[in-house]
């Protein structure tokens, strides 16, 4: 059911959160401690890097910067923490048949509008119907699941989903942005990019669209305020002012003159200048997105890499910290597994692969490849040379990151050939055709909070999906089924972990790094708390905390 969407290289657009912007001022009595306490109003100015699109959720897609203010703007029925756990949001409660089949939601009662209109079960539907419908930018395999949901409406604040399968990461499908149906309902699909609501929106979130910041005949920012009528505490900061940059470089240039009290992205480019600006704090968070090797464990030409004590020797002569100091700025933490270590389902306690060249060379001994005396490449075994071709992006980065793979493999006497390929053809035609010896990729798990990595690698999904490695572990497919359909948190935490312990024994792939995300905020700002990422946005979704 679930196809995850692939990025290379992704420029994410965050927005800062602030808990308190100004404090009390008032001078405690004597022999009294006061508790400095947030107070109500003040304007937060964003510098957020992109354009406006158009702050519609049916069409925010591909636009990151028009995600970021829609977080604030609309609301979905649920929304994930930083470990991955849904929590409440537009719906008070929900609840599913212990088959996984049913869920039945109620959404808050004093859940209104923007302009008053309470929200109804029939907007939750009018919006469902929009996302399957030509006119919206969800991605197909989105339309696809939700063709297949059966959705029946209880009464005006109660819904019910029925799935023809279970199918327990649904919930990941519930955080999509609900529109108003009493003020779209007369837009035909195929017109919907054009509607005025779009540059107009009126929404169920924390704040509601004021104005436009029109500049020389240009859009250069939006305006929003605090919404008193929102069903939760209402946020702190009275306006929230946004303002458009094209580059990070950009933002952080409005930041130095006094322009934005942050900057929602911090680049490689931009790092080092913002550590050295003394009154800008800051702030790093996992990214959803996981670096890999991955290795065709069913390519005749490199048979070898079948060889789980092969695959252990490469993981042994990769210097994962070395890459992401030197070509990632130290903006990444090593990965050592294939769950992102901020996640509820991901175990600490699996087998960990540290730096060891001479551990390496000693595992290709036991497998019989030949060791030169004084280094140097072969390692033949029956005659067949240890080498192999790695495909990587054809971006500067990742160039850069599969030239120091190939200098460290070939410390342990593998070499390797490199051949930088175009994005767009390294997903849909070396990937997808499996006509690739090892590959260098990021998986990106964005807008994916359940961790379900059943699509990249279960026996299923090697001829025609996503497990491009064709890792074929019958042991590893049943964990994986096994938590697609178990309600219980915990019996899918312990499948989860045992899936771990088989993938880190086997490494049918090398996972190298999480890349972390840097955004910045002026000292003055206080009370500045964030986890990790499941979508690049949620960090909107947390602004009145």
């Amino acid at each position: 059911m679930k196809q995850l969407r692939w990025q290379i290289l992704v420029v994410l657009v965050t927005l800062v959160i602030v808990a308190v912007l100004l404090l009390s001022t008032q001078s405690p009595a004597i022999g009294n401690v006061i508790e400095a306490q947030p107070e109500q109003g003040g304007v937060f100015t964003e510098g957020l890097v992109g354009s406006l699109g158009r702050l519609n959720p049916l069409l925010d897609w591909n636009n990151s910067a028009d995600r970021d203010i829609n977080r604030l703007l609309f609301s979905g029925l649920v929304r994930f923490d930083e470990r991955g756990l849904p929590q409440a949001d537009l719906a008070e409660s929900w609840g599913s048949t212990p088959d996984g089949t049913v869920y039945n939601f109620a959404i808050r009662p004093n859940a209104i509008w923007h302009d008053g209109a309470p929200v109804t079960s029939d907007d939750v539907i009018f919006t469902i119907e929009m996302m399957k419908g030509a006119g919206s930018l969800y991605p197909q395999d989105i339309k696809d699941l939700w063709a297949k949901v059966e959705i029946t409406k209880l009464n005006d604040k109660n819904i019910k989903f029925t799935l023809s399968e279970p199918f327990v990461p649904f919930l990941d499908y519930l955080t999509f942005g609900i529109v108003p149906k009493h003020l779209l309902e007369s837009v035909a699909p195929d017109q919907m990019a054009s509607a005025k609501f779009n540059i107009e929106p009126v929404g169920t979130g924390a704040y509601k669209f004021d104005r436009l910041i029109i500049e020389n005949g240009q859009i250069m920012g939006v305006v929003l305020t605090v919404f008193d009528g929102f069903y939760h505490a209402p946020g702190f900061i009275e306006q929230v002012v946004f303002r458009y940059y094209p580059t990070s470089a950009d933002a952080f240039a409005a930041y130095t003159q006094g322009d934005v009290f942050s900057v929602s992205h911090i680049t490689p480019d931009v790092l080092g200048s913002a550590l050295e600006e003394v009154n800008l704090n800051t702030y790093t968070s996992p990214m959803p997105q996981m670096g890999f090797v991955l290795f065709n464990l069913n390519n005749p030409e490199t048979a070898f890499l079948q060889n789980v004590n092969v695959r252990h020797a490469l993981m042994l002569g990769l210097n994962r910290t070395n890459i992401i100091n030197q070509f990632l700025q130290g903006q990444a933490i090593l990965a050592d597994g294939p769950v992102l270590p901020n996640s509820w389902a991901h175990y600490d306690g699996i087998e960990k692969f540290g730096y060891d060249p001479d551990a390496a060379i000693n595992l290709l001994k036991t497998e019989g490849y030949i060791i030169p005396t004084g280094g140097g490449e072969v390692r033949a075994k029956d005659s067949v040379s240890l080498a192999f071709t790695l495909s990587h992006p054809d971006d500067a980065t990742h160039t850069q990151i599969a030239q120091a793979i190939q200098t460290q493999w070939a410390r342990i006497g593998v070499r390797v050939d490199l051949q930088a390929v175009p994005y767009d053809q390294l997903v849909l035609n070396t990937l997808a055709s499996r006509a690739y010896q090892a590959a260098l990729v990021d998986l990106n798990l964005s807008r994916t909070p359940d961790p379900d990595p059943y699509p990249f690698w279960h026996q299923a999904e090697a001829i025609g999906g996503q497990n491009y490695s064709q890792w074929n572990n019958r042991a590893a497919s049943e964990y994986l089924e096994q938590a697609r359909v178990t309600a219980d948190s915990n019996m899918r935490a312990r499948l989860y972990r045992n899936f771990q312990i088989v993938f880190a024994k086997e490494l049918p792939a090398l996972p190298l790094y999480v890349p972390v995300y840097t955004y910045g905020v002026d000292s003055q700002v206080q009370g500045v708390q964030v986890g990790a990422l499941y979508d690049p946005n949620d960090l909107c979704a947390t602004f009145t905390s």
